[in-house]
């Protein structure tokens, strides 16, 4: 038999501002977000820097991108007003 790895969800959050770099706001337990854009396109970075409206890795409107790094250290902001996302968390 092989091992059964289960994820469990330890919260949800929707940022709604995202004009200037944000970070989440990440669970205690936390080791993995599943991220997606609503309304506008967003930027993300987890380099130390702040993301641009230019700069940073972009993520299109209804894609999703599970991030699993430092979720402490990853920033958003969005490319054009208006942008919303929408995070769950796992561990």
């Amino acid at each position: 038999m092989g091992l059964k790895t289960t994820t469990v969800c330890l919260g949800y959050q929707q940022i709604t501002s995202l004009s200037a770099s944000t970070a989440l706001t990440v669970p205690t337990g936390a080791t993995l977000a599943l991220i997606t854009p609503e309304t506008q396109a967003i930027r993300w970075r987890d380099d130390g820097t702040a993301p641009t409206a230019s700069v940073g890795m972009p993520i299109a409107v209804g894609a999703y991108f599970t991030y699993d790094g430092d979720l402490k250290s990853i920033r958003f902001i969005e490319q054009t007003a208006s942008a919303k996302i929408n995070v769950s968390y796992y561990a």
